[in-house]
C-alpha cells in the first residue's frame, strides 16, 4: 500500500483529501455516514465576525455539469462555532481548518486570533468578499488588498494561514505571489467562478441574487491549469480544488502542483466522495507503483 501521509505548511495529515469549505458544514450531517476520523481534514463552513443568514432564496440552482450558489455565507458566527461545532469536530482524529470571511482587515485578525487560541490547525482566509473601506470592491481582485489582509492574519495567528484565491481575477499568479511575499503559509484555489442561469420562460435570473459561483465538475480544467500556474509562480504548498470528483480528478490537480486537494460539490452527490477519492488515490499510486503520494506533487511532464 502507497503512503498517504503528507506534511503541509508543517502540519502532519494522514492523507492528502479535505472537505472544501461551504460544502460539507460543520461536518454533522455527514457524520451519520462515515466516521470523519477517516478524512485528512475538515473545511469548515465559511465563518464571519457576527451569524448571517445568507441571501434570499432561491440560492442554489443546477447547471451542466455543476451547479450554482449564492448562499451569501450563512453560518453562526466565530463565536458560536469556538462554543457549539469546534468541541463536535474535535472528537474526531482529524484537522480542523477554519474558513474566514471579513469586511475590513480588522475583521480578520479579530477572528483569526480567536480561532487561532482556540486550536482550529489551519486558518483559510476567504478573500472573495467586499471590502467595505474600499467601496465593496473585493480584497481578492487586488493584490496590495491580498497582501494587507494576509498580514493581519499572519500577526494575529498563532496557526499557519492559508489564503483562498479567487479565479475571477486578471492574473492568479500575482494574486498569489502577493500572499506568498506577505507572509501566507499556503494558498488554496480555485474558488467558485462568477456565473450566471437564467429562465427562459421567466426571462429571469434562476438566483434571487442574480449571480453566483459555479462549481462542480465542469471547473476542473480551469482549477488544474490555474493550480500549474500558481506552482510555477510561489514556493509554498497549495491546496488545489475545483470539481474533484473521482481519484483520478485528484491525481491531475496533483500532478499540477497541488500538494493536497479539497472535495467540494462531489459531496452533494456522493456524502461519502471525499474517502472515494482518497481510495483512487491510493488504487492509482499501487498500480503505478508509486510509494508515497508526494511523489505526485508537480510531477507533470510537460510537452
Amino acid at each position: 500500500m502507497a503512503d498517504l501521509h503528507v506534511s503541509f505548511a508543517g502540519i502532519a495529515f494522514k492523507n492528502p483529501v479535505l472537505t472544501a469549505s461551504g460544502t460539507f458544514g460543520f461536518g454533522r450531517e455527514y457524520g451519520e455516514y462515515y466516521d470523519l476520523s477517516e478524512l485528512g481534514g475538515v473545511c469548515v463552513k465559511g465563518l464571519t465576525a457576527a451569524p448571517r443568514l445568507g441571501n434570499p432564496a432561491p440560492r442554489i440552482a443546477e447547471t451542466a455539469m455543476g451547479m450554482l450558489n449564492s448562499v451569501g455565507l450563512q453560518n453562526p458566527g466565530v463565536d458560536e462555532f469556538i462554543r457549539a461545532e469546534l468541541p463536535f469536530l474535535r472528537r474526531y482524529d482529524t484537522r480542523v481548518i477554519a474558513n474566514i470571511s471579513g469586511n475590513t482587515v480588522s475583521e480578520y485578525g479579530e477572528m483569526a486570533a480567536k480561532l487561532s487560541d482556540a486550536g482550529v490547525d489551519i486558518i483559510e482566509v476567504n478573500v472573495s468578499c467586499p471590502n467595505v473601506h474600499a467601496g465593496g470592491m473585493q480584497f481578492g481582485t487586488d493584490p496590495r488588498a491580498v497582501a494587507e489582509v494576509t498580514r493581519e492574519v499572519r500577526r494575529n495567528s498563532r496557526v499557519p494561514v492559508m489564503i483562498k484565491l479567487s479565479p475571477n481575477v486578471t492574473d492568479i499568479a500575482e494574486i498569489a505571489r502577493a500572499a506568498e511575499g506577505a507572509g501566507a503559509d499556503a494558498v488554496s484555489l480555485i474558488n467558485t467562478l462568477l456565473g450566471m442561469k437564467i429562465d427562459v420562460n421567466t426571462r429571469k435570473p434562476v438566483l434571487a441574487n442574480n449571480t453566483g459561483g459555479l462549481s462542480g465538475a465542469a471547473v476542473l480544467p480551469v482549477a488544474v491549469k490555474m493550480v500549474w500556474q500558481v506552482r510555477n509562480a510561489v514556493s509554498i504548498p497549495i491546496l488545489g480544488m475545483g470539481g474533484i470528483f473521482t481519484g483520478e480528478d485528484a491525481v491531475e490537480m496533483l500532478l499540477a502542483g497541488a500538494d493536497m486537494v479539497a472535495v467540494g460539490t462531489a459531496n452533494f452527490t456522493y456524502p461519502d466522495a471525499p474517502l472515494r477519492v482518497r481510495d483512487g488515490i491510493a488504487k492509482y499510486l499501487d498500480a503505478k507503483k508509486i510509494r508515497s503520494v508526494t511523489e505526485l506533487s508537480g510531477a507533470v511532464e510537460m510537452h
